[in-house]
């Protein structure tokens, strides 16, 4: 096969896993890492070294340097504080706990070098959102527990990966130098990773922030400039690259008003089109050989890891917290390995080989070996330990509402007030800062895009109202929950409109989900009845006021939106179905207000 089609089929293959993934609701990384292992060691077909010849090393560092950036761009210091105890205790203690435990256990168990089994304990202490947001969805446990896997995953994939790479600076630092050399050199790499992330975080921020880079622009020079501070770092001290793009990362996300969303949105165009390619081309370089070569210790090893480090490391954490044993046996048992540590281990793995290390042909084998068993293994049996121990989330009867505007607020506030969950994501910033100035919850951004699914906080959640007037967005975010919800959990108000031409002509599958409240209901309606002062009411249907009752006395005026039942259920109005709520009911409409000549007998 010619390079030319083994880079196409890589290309290819990287969209088709990604494709499988979200398909399956598992990790990307799982389905990546079988390819690799698939087209390379297995058929033959491809062979990285060869391919690639001398930019294999260059082309590795430049991903790695991206991962390392990108993941630390979410890194915020305030929201390490903003997440209670437990979170804030698992990063910080429970982080350095699995570190060394895990180093010890190395050690002793494969018999490595103390530096090369320090390194290995600080690639696998991260779990990170892309491993662990799959598995939250689809165990579904109580809202506590889901807040702290979700968070500490996304708070420890940037602190992991600088853990890991200080670790790894230090060991090229002390190798064949005298302790105190050892220490001058990685004091200077720190100095220069922290003053050259710190100073290009700055300038880059400045850039950004007065608009130096048109708007077509701003995400492609943001890729360049970080590239180019990685090679100017290295030049200067030799190694210190990765740190100072960890840093650059971290410090603009620390950065007072500097808007970060269009260049986190770039990453997920960034992660098919080179993260993916970058996990089948690093699981292709292994043979099979190496996972033999491991033995007995590294069952051993990964039997500790899962079954006393993890525990160990959340025991010690929740300590002065209010978790039951319950809780922490759920907790001690989902942490999957994910990106940060099949990436990172295998770019020191090819520095290490060119000095000679000894034993570290198995270090990258071995994190896979973790990533794979830990992802496959707690996908399996968390649910049903989780519904073993009773710490299931009840069925998700919440909402989630595309549109912060006025009109879907005051829908929000009615259905809050009937202690119904409800989130409310909007592009428009004016739009989230008053709904949070009416205490709802919001997420700031588009709910279709990779940053919300790996921070978007549905517990509760299980149905989509969309309520936006965004008519680019409104099917984007519709069909990409028709596949998290399902179909008939997804609905949308009817647009109004009957262009047929053919580029306006909409799927079918979303024209299924336009069924709110009635035919005649659009966005434009309702907000039209609300700027006339229609306002939510809840009305008790009773058997002295029944539901016709109800019409009967409102007409028009209404626009029947909710009924609750008796459990305390939320029944919508669609025109798919026709409700009659009961005595005991209670109806949430739009009820506009009385004109001359009407008249109303409450």
């Amino acid at each position: 096969m010619s390079d030319l089609s083994l880079l196409a089929l890589i290309g290819v293959l990287s969209i088709s896993c990604q494709w499988l993934a979200w398909r399956i609701k598992l990790p990307a990384i799982l389905p990546l890492l079988l390819c690799g292992l698939l087209i390379g060691p297995t058929l033959g077909w491809l062979n990285p070294d060869q391919l690639f010849g001398d930019l294999l090393f260059p082309v590795v560092s430049l991903a790695v340097a991206v991962i390392l950036f990108e993941g630390s761009l979410t890194l915020k210091f305030e929201e390490i504080r903003g997440h209670g105890r437990m979170v804030t205790n698992l990063v910080s203690v429970g982080m350095v706990v699995t570190w060394l435990s895990i180093s010890v256990a190395t050690h002793f168990l494969m018999g490595w070098e103390w530096q090369l089994a320090a390194l290995f304990g600080a690639l696998v202490v991260v779990t990170g959102p892309t491993v662990i947001q799959p598995m939250i969805h689809s165990v579904r446990p109580i809202s506590k527990l889901a807040n702290i896997l979700r968070w500490e995953g996304i708070i420890i994939d940037p602190l992991g990966a600088l853990l890991a790479v200080l670790v790894y600076e230090f060991i090229i630092a002390s190798q064949d130098v005298a302790f105190l050399h050892a220490m001058q050199a990685f004091a200077k790499t720190i100095g220069i990773g922290f003053f050259f992330g710190w100073a290009a975080a700055k300038l880059l921020g400045l850039a950004l922030g007065r608009g130096w880079f048109p708007h077509y622009l701003q995400n492609v020079a943001t890729l360049t400039i970080v590239l180019g501070v990685f090679a100017l770092s290295n030049a200067i001290q030799h190694e210190s690259g990765l740190l100072t793009v960890t840093v650059m990362g971290m410090a603009m996300a620390n950065t007072r008003n500097l808007n970060l969303d269009e260049i986190l949105e770039f990453k997920e165009t960034l992660s098919v089109l080179l993260i993916s390619a970058l996990f089948i081309i690093l699981a292709a370089r292994l043979d099979f050989a190496q996972f033999d070569a491991l033995g007995v210790p590294s069952i051993i090893l990964l039997a500790l890891i899962l079954f006393v480090v993890r525990p160990l490391a959340v025991w010690l954490s929740a300590i002065g917290t209010e978790l039951r044993v319950k809780d922490k046996i759920l907790l001690s048992w989902i942490a999957p390995r994910g990106i940060v540590a099949a990436a990172v281990s295998a770019l020191f793995a090819l520095k290490m080989e060119q000095s000679g290390w000894e034993n570290i042909e198995s270090m990258v084998p071995l994190v896979f070996v973790v990533i794979m068993t830990t992802v496959v293994l707690q996908s399996l049996t968390a649910k049903p330990l989780a519904k073993l121990l009773g710490l299931i989330e009840p069925p998700a009867k919440g909402f989630l509402i595309f549109g912060a505007n006025h009109m879907a607020r005051e829908v929000a506030k009615s259905l809050r007030e009937h202690d119904v969950p409800v989130r409310l994501a909007d592009t428009n910033w004016e739009n989230i800062r008053m709904a949070r100035m009416d205490n709802l919850p919001v997420y700031f951004g588009n709910p279709a895009s990779e940053h919300a699914t790996n921070n978007i906080d549905l517990t509760g959640i299980g149905r989509l109202l969309v309520l936006s007037p965004y008519k680019q967005l409104n099917p984007l975010v519709s069909v990409y929950y028709q596949d998290w919800f399902g179909s008939s959990k997804v609905h949308g108000l009817n647009s109004g409109e009957s262009d047929f031409r053919a580029s306006h002509q909409l799927s079918e599958s979303y024209k299924k989900t336009l069924n709110l409240f009635g035919d005649s209901i659009t966005y434009s309606k309702l907000a039209s009845l609300n700027f006339q002062g229609a306002r939510m009411k809840a009305t008790p249907i009773t058997d002295n006021f029944s539901f016709e009752d109800y019409q009967q006395k409102y007409g028009a005026r209404a626009v029947a939106m909710f009924a609750l039942d008796e459990q305390k259920r939320v029944h919508i109005f669609t025109t798919q179905r026709e409700l009659k709520p009961q005595p005991g009911w209670v109806v949430i409409a739009m009820i506009s207000p009385e004109k001359d000549g009407d008249s109303e007998n409450d």
